[in-house]
């Protein structure tokens, strides 16, 4: 089967994927496999889709050429894809939206998710007070404390945050009790996760829903090659930050077709790749099972899950989606890594240069395609998704910047 066919029926990318899940909840994800299979292609369901990405979100988010960044970096010339400019501030609300709809018509009007950076529970609080539903948002006790400002935007939206305070009290622990909550109310719940991870049908759908990015860049970018009087169709490459991952499929996804597109996934290096103190799953990890799914880990010999470490919330992650685990296995996606050092100072150079200020988790991918330019000759091009915006991050940044001038934040 062609990569950009995948999953088989069974959920598996390769041997990546699948639904590795407990019998009481088999039937509420037979339910939503059912579902989605029902309304995704339904004519009235793709309609309402649409609008609400158009009226509600504002997409299409526009590609913007970052000049003076390449003028500055020297080599490849630098776009961006600007999720950051969709309403609430990342890519989280395009998935959100989709999945709030089909919940609607499942009749399930109690919401549940996880969430590390915030921006997928803002993005799920946000969808919820549109369409009257109750939210229960899971959070880690170590990401509520470094994303304040998005806890206080949740609660300002009517949604109850939970905070979590088991393992490292990151994304990986606020995704177990989400799991647990669930199992208990498998009736009147829907669990709406952020990423293209967990059990099947998850990692399809929720790649479906993202795979608007993309789908618009393919369009765009010819156009702005033509603007810019630039001799080609596509990006040389595309460049996506990933903890699990749902920024860099939706992007990625359409283009896998597209040979001569480079797909390049960036993984936080947290310390640096051999510090162990890091969230690269694909670079570091091995075949495990994770929330449901076949995929690449972080774990011991023991198959014990490790912690991880990232400056970036959202990237602060053991696992990553099955589908970039086949990708990499393939070979038709490369996956590198970015040290928390290398993205504050991305953060900041962006910030600077352009006047965008970054989430840190796009910032990842950013300091990768600095690096990528100065390899390649300033008629090619380097498309970067820029998955959301950094006001979130100011404190964490500014804290970092202390440290490492031996001050105090």
């Amino acid at each position: 089967m062609p990569p950009c066919a995948q999953p088989d029926a069974a959920g598996f990318f390769g041997r990546f994927g699948g639904s590795f899940i407990s019998e009481t909840l088999a039937g509420a994800v037979n339910e939503l496999h059912r579902a989605y299979l029902r309304y995704r292609d339904d004519a009235d369901f793709v309609a309402e889709f649409r609008d609400e990405l158009a009226d509600y979100v504002g997409r299409p988010s526009p590609v913007y050429h970052a000049r003076r960044l390449s003028d500055e970096t020297g080599g490849a010339q630098i776009f961006l894809k600007r999720e950051d400019l969709n309403h609430t501030g990342a890519h989280k609300i395009n998935n959100v939206i989709g999945q709030a709809m089909l919940a609607r018509r499942m009749g399930k009007r109690r919401i549940i998710a996880e969430t590390g950076a915030g921006q997928h529970g803002v993005a799920t609080a946000t969808i919820c007070a549109r369409y009257g539903l109750e939210c229960v948002i899971y959070m880690g006790s170590e990401d509520i404390r470094r994303q304040h400002p998005n806890v206080q935007r949740m609660q300002l939206l009517g949604a109850t945050v939970v905070p979590v305070e088991s393992g490292s009290r990151t994304l990986k622990d606020a995704m177990n009790e989400a799991m647990r909550d669930w199992v208990a109310h498998v009736d009147n719940t829907f669990y709406l996760i952020g990423t293209v991870a967990g059990m099947h049908p998850y990692p399809m759908m929720v790649r479906d829903f993202q795979t608007v990015i993309g789908k618009e860049c393919l369009e765009q970018m010819p156009a702005l090659f033509r603007r810019r009087q630039m001799l080609k169709q596509h990006p040389d490459a595309i460049v996506a930050c990933v903890g699990g991952g749902s920024n860099a499929i939706g992007i990625f996804h359409p283009y896998i077709g597209h040979e001569g597109v480079r797909l390049i996934g960036v993984e936080a290096a947290g310390f640096g790749l051999d510090s162990g103190k890091h969230a690269a799953s694909i670079q570091r990890g091995s075949a495990g099972v994770l929330h449901g799914n076949r995929t690449l880990i972080l774990q011991d010999d023991n198959g014990q899950v490790l912690e991880t470490h990232s400056i970036s919330a959202g990237l602060d992650y053991p696992g990553v989606g099955p589908e970039h685990a086949w990708l990499h296995e393939i070979g038709r996606a490369e996956y590198v890594g970015v040290t928390d050092a290398e993205a504050v100072d991305a953060f900041h150079r962006l910030s600077r240069v352009e006047g965008i200020i970054p989430a840190l988790e796009a910032s990842h991918a950013v300091a990768h395609a600095i690096k990528l330019a100065r390899e390649m000759s300033r008629e090619q091009a380097i498309l970067v998704n820029l998955s959301g915006r950094g006001d979130k991050d100011m404190d964490t940044v500014l804290a970092h910047d202390c440290s490492r001038a031996g001050g105090v934040a």
